[in-house]
């Protein structure tokens, strides 16, 4: 009989601490929290950052790539390379001072999946990216398609910003 005063004890508190009310529970068995979804404004707007960064990658414009990401942002490259975690270090990731500059010429982004809620969201895709790089003194073209995760924040200001980009990439054009 104890233990029954203890689990329905036990229940009670868990209860009060997450109320059931802004819970939901899945097909699968995964419990949600989230008592908002995305509002079609808040998915164009994170749509809208995606294109943002795709457009300034293919513009050359660093700081146009950088303005899409939060301050705290962090990049989780691929092959297990480690975190790059705020705008400096990603600044010295993507650009190192004394490397010989590349040039994307192309860039596709597709937006997969989209979903959140409040001031956070997700959006995966495909993407396949190529360049140009001077090397040995020639200029030689890479790409490679590959897969990507975005977590998105809301800023106070109202608008959407990366925080956690992740990558992978595919086998070499």
């Amino acid at each position: 009989m104890g233990w029954r005063l203890s689990l329905l004890s036990l229940l009670a508190l868990l209860a009060a601490i997450f109320p059931t009310k802004a819970r939901s529970v899945t097909p699968a068995g995964v419990i949600s929290s989230c008592s908002e979804s995305l509002s079609a404004a808040d998915a164009a707007a994170i749509r809208a950052v995606i294109e943002a960064y795709r457009s300034a990658w293919l513009r050359g414009d660093a700081r146009g790539v950088l303005d899409t990401f939060t301050p705290d942002a962090v990049l989780l490259p691929a092959h297990g390379a480690p975190p790059i975690a705020g705008t400096a270090a990603i600044t010295r990731y993507w650009w190192p001072p004394g490397a010989p500059p590349a040039t994307i010429t192309r860039l596709d982004v597709t937006v997969d999946g989209l979903e959140g809620s409040g001031g956070f969201a997700s959006a995966h895709g495909r993407d396949d990216v190529e360049w140009t790089q001077v090397e040995d003194g020639a200029n030689r073209a890479h790409g490679h398609p590959g897969t990507y995760l975005n977590v998105m924040r809301k800023q106070p200001d109202g608008t959407w910003r990366i925080s956690r980009h992740m990558w992978d990439d595919g086998p070499s054009h």
